[in-house]
C-alpha cells in the first residue's frame, strides 16, 4: 500500500517474559500502542531463552523478544525497533541493559534517567540510540 508506515504494517514481535514481571507487561503495552502485534510467552526460565539466542550477559534485562530475525533485549523503545527494521544493519539485535527509570515500561512519574540502546553484532557492540 502506498504510504504505509512500519507501524501500520502490524509487525509481529514475540516476547518471552516471566509471569511475575509487571514492567514487562507495560513494555508490551508500549509496543502495541506503537503499532506492533505482540505474541507473548510466559516462562519461568527466561534465562534459557536468552542463552538460546546468545544475549550477552552485560546486555541482559528482564524480557527478550524476537522480531524479523533480530533479538530485542529489555526496555528498548519502539521507535528504536522501527529504526532497526528500517535500517536492517548486520547485527544480532538491540538491548537496553538493566531497567532504566523512564524507559518504556519503567515510567515513574516525572523521574527518568538517560539510557542507551545498544546494537550488538557477532564481534562487538555500538550505541544505536540515546534517550
Amino acid at each position: 500500500m502506498l504510504g504505509a508506515s512500519p507501524a501500520s504494517e502490524k509487525t509481529l514481535i514475540s516476547v518471552v517474559r516471566s509471569p511475575d514481571c509487571g514492567c514487562c507487561g507495560a513494555w508490551i503495552d508500549h509496543l502495541r500502542e506503537s503499532g506492533f502485534t505482540v505474541e507473548e510467552t510466559l516462562s519461568d526460565d527466561v534465562d534459557a531463552f536468552k542463552d538460546q539466542h546468545a544475549v550477552p550477559q552485560p546486555l541482559r534485562s528482564c524480557h527478550t523478544a524476537l522480531v524479523e530475525g533480530y533479538v530485542i533485549e529489555g526496555h528498548v523503545p519502539a521507535d528504536a525497533i522501527h529504526a532497526l527494521l528500517d535500517q536492517r544493519p548486520d547485527a544480532l539485535g538491540l538491548a537496553v541493559p538493566g531497567m532504566p527509570i523512564g524507559s518504556p515500561g519503567m515510567e515513574m512519574g516525572d523521574q527518568s534517567e538517560p539510557f542507551e540502546v545498544i546494537l550488538w553484532t557477532g564481534t562487538g557492540t555500538n550505541v544505536f540510540a540515546r534517550y
